[in-house]
């Protein structure tokens, strides 16, 4: 690694070391979360989330929260429509992808109309932040932030994995062996609104749910197993992840980040379905 190599001279500017360890740490929490997401066919619920963090981004500046970081706002309002959310699917009988498509109606109507109200007041680049994720902007709090939500996620993600996996795959089965069902539910909830919310910054509100689902959908095509679907889903994140940071980077490509992330983990995934078809050794039987 020389200095007059591309990779080390991108290195010595600080807000790329900076963006390269969030997508160290973003890419495997959304890979592995991913795999859940995918299994209990709540991918529209990560979109949700990721549209209600506009909401909060602009609660949070409307109360004196910093610009770059109103994380209090953000995670309290992402967290209260979560478990709101979820709560009344239990209650009202409803289907979730109807209750869903309510609760994300309401969160753009209100949203989008605070974020109009404060357009006058704020610079309309911290608005293109919010909503297709910035790379430039990623700062030591954020990372900070980043890696307390990251330890706190993989822990309990991985000692209630196997809990979590199976009230997706089965809530009868998972009842019968004393899985607490309602309780894996809300920590499902919880794990995955504080992950998407976390990544926000680097891949925008309107995008960061699609990281959730590509990946694993990717993986589910392709893996052999369970251990397999996991481990293929967090290792596709990694690399869609630090690719579309890098390179519009390396390459003075004029693209938001969240959307180069979204396009690299995109074309694996349209190649790996294209490939499965032709090449019959990839076809996985995760189904």
């Amino acid at each position: 690694m020389g200095q007059d190599g591309a990779l080390p001279q991108m290195f010595t500017y600080g807000f790329v070391v900076n963006a390269f360890m969030a997508g160290l740490i973003i890419g495997p929490l959304l890979g592995g979360l991913g795999t859940l997401v995918v299994v209990k066919r709540f991918a529209f619920f990560s979109e949700a989330v990721g549209h209600a963090a506009m909401t909060g981004v602009a609660i949070g500046i409307l109360v004196g929260e910093p610009y770059t970081g109103p994380y209090g706002s953000l995670f309290g309002f992402c967290l209260l429509f979560g478990i709101l959310l979820n709560y009344l699917r239990n209650r009202t009988g409803l289907a979730s992808d109807t209750l869903i498509g309510v609760f994300l109606s309401i969160s753009l109507a209100l949203g989008g109309s605070l974020l109009l109200l404060l357009s006058g007041k704020i610079n309309i680049h911290i608005l293109e932040n919010v909503l297709f994720g910035s790379v430039l902007t990623v700062t030591s709090q954020d990372l900070l932030v980043l890696s307390v939500i990251g330890l706190l996620t993989a822990c309990l993600a991985l000692f209630n994995y196997n809990h979590l996996i199976l009230s997706s795959f089965n809530v009868q089965l998972a009842a019968v062996r004393k899985v607490r069902t309602t309780l894996m539910d809300y920590l499902f909830v919880v794990l995955v609104t504080l992950v998407t919310v976390a990544a926000v910054k680097v891949i925008g509100a309107i995008l960061v749910g699609a990281l959730l689902v590509i990946p694993a959908a990717t993986a589910r095509i392709l893996a052999q197993s369970m251990r397999g679907f996991f481990w293929l889903s967090i290792a596709i994140a990694i690399v869609s992840t630090l690719a579309g940071i890098l390179l519009p980077i390396q390459f003075a490509l004029p693209v938001p980040s969240g959307a180069a992330i979204i396009l690299v983990a995109g074309s694996v995934f349209i190649l790996s379905a294209l490939a499965r078809g032709f090449i019959p050794a990839l076809k996985g039987t995760t189904e």
